[in-house]
């Protein structure tokens, strides 16, 4: 999958090297060459194509946290009731005295 990318990098390299090394060329053109020709195309390009890989691994974390949560469900189903009536307040309410 990576052959690609790489010998279009290879490709731009050597351009930008010829431009940098040609009589009328510049480094900055070389720089310019190499990121315009190279990086970007192909940041791209991997980007697009990474784009199913990236969409199983968000469904694949989506179905765990769904199964972890119904777990978590299940097992507050499962827990015995502790008689079902809200606590007792340990302290007496304070009252007027008449």
């Amino acid at each position: 999958m990576y052959i690609v990318p790489i010998a279009w990098l290879y490709v731009a390299l050597m351009m930008s090297v010829a431009e940098a090394t040609n009589s009328n060329g510049t480094v900055l053109g070389a720089i310019v060459t190499f990121v315009l020709y190279g990086l970007l195309p192909m940041g791209l390009m991997l980007y697009i194509m990474g784009t199913p890989a990236r969409k199983r691994a968000l469904r694949a974390r989506q179905e765990l946290e769904r199964a972890e949560f119904e777990a978590a469900a299940q097992q507050l189903a499962d827990a015995p009731d502790a008689g079902a009536q809200a606590a007792a307040d340990s302290v007496a309410p304070v009252r007027k005295e008449a």
